[in-house]
């Protein structure tokens, strides 16, 4: 645990995760120096569109999943109170967390605003000196620093947001970057050069990849499980394994968890995480050396809030 609440910022690659590929090295990287694992989600719910699933993964990463699936009602706010929200925000949920979000989906946009979330998209991080001296994913990489307080190299105490997040989708495009895994790697690879260990942006500055598989039903997820084999444990002895963590909630067991295409999760932040085994940013690498295992989704932003002395801390 850092001496000082750090300041987050989490590049999301949105259905990217069956697109990592060994030539993407910013990104096996990170992990090389990170701490990483899986994040869990529920099964999706049949006929999903593409657009609800966006939300409603985003959403679970929040904790907000009632907000998603009372997106567009009326009921999730009181006409009463002049619009005042029913669905408790970000801040009045974390100590008065400050987050963010860049994107250009459209639906993201509009639930951020729902849950109190500044909404930013990408072009509005770039000044014109940026752009053109670094190229706009060096502009893209300043202007998150930028809004996270980060300045020439130096922590500014006022005007800046405890938390970003920076959402890049598959199939969709901007006016600044191509969204894709080209984009997040050179994103990553950007951000690194900058969060150069010893320095006052590596120590304070909490960095996490998260990758998703996106809509699971396009490919084969056979070698995608995160259930731990039981294939050569006596079948008496079966009965003492206990339920893995993540499929608890409480002393309850959750009702409905995907056991495959999880989330993929890398944290670094200098001095502060643990380093683990894993080389590369890989399901099975994540698997067999992750040192994070296997969490619920929608307990990671209860994690961060407790890096940003926001939330107390879950779990061990």
């Amino acid at each position: 645990m850092a001496d000082k609440p750090s300041r987050a910022l989490v590049v999301y690659g949105d259905g990217l995760a069956p697109s990592v590929h060994a030539s993407h090295a910013h990104l096996h990287s990170l992990a090389s120096k990170a701490c990483c694992g899986f994040l869990s989600l529920p099964n999706s719910p049949p006929s999903e569109s593409e657009d609800d699933r966006v939300v409603r993964e985003f959403a679970i990463l929040l904790d907000a999943f009632d907000a998603s699936v009372q997106k567009g009602k009326e009921s999730t706010f009181d006409s009463g109170s002049q619009g005042t929200a029913l669905i408790p925000t970000v801040s009045e949920r974390f100590m008065g967390m400050k987050a963010s979000i860049v994107t250009s989906n459209p639906s993201l946009r509009s639930f951020g605003n729902k849950l109190g979330i500044n909404v930013l998209q990408f072009e509005e991080l770039i000044d014109e000196k940026h752009s053109v001296a670094e190229g706009p994913i060096d502009g893209v990489s300043c202007g998150l620093l930028k809004l996270l307080g980060f300045q020439e190299g130096k922590l500014m105490e006022t005007g800046y947001f405890d938390l970003v997040f920076v959402h890049i989708g598959a199939g969709e495009a901007d006016k600044v970057i191509n969204y894709g895994i080209e984009s997040v790697n050179a994103l990553v690879g950007s951000l690194m050069r900058v969060a150069q260990p010893g320095s006052e942006i590596g120590s304070r500055l909490h960095l996490s990849l998260v990758m998703s598989y996106g809509d699971v039903s396009k490919f084969d997820c056979s070698h995608l499980s995160t259930l731990v084999s039981k294939d050569n444990v006596d079948s008496h002895l079966l009965r003492l394994f206990p339920r893995q963590s993540y499929t608890m909630r409480g002393e309850k067991p959750r009702e409905d968890v995907r056991h495959h295409c999880p989330m993929l999760i890398a944290q670094w932040q200098d001095a502060v995480t643990r380093r683990d085994m894993a080389e590369a940013f890989s399901f099975k690498e994540f698997k067999e050396h992750g040192g994070n295992l296997v969490i619920p989704a929608d307990r990671f932003l209860h994690e961060i809030a407790f890096k940003l002395w926001k939330a107390p801390k879950y779990g061990a």
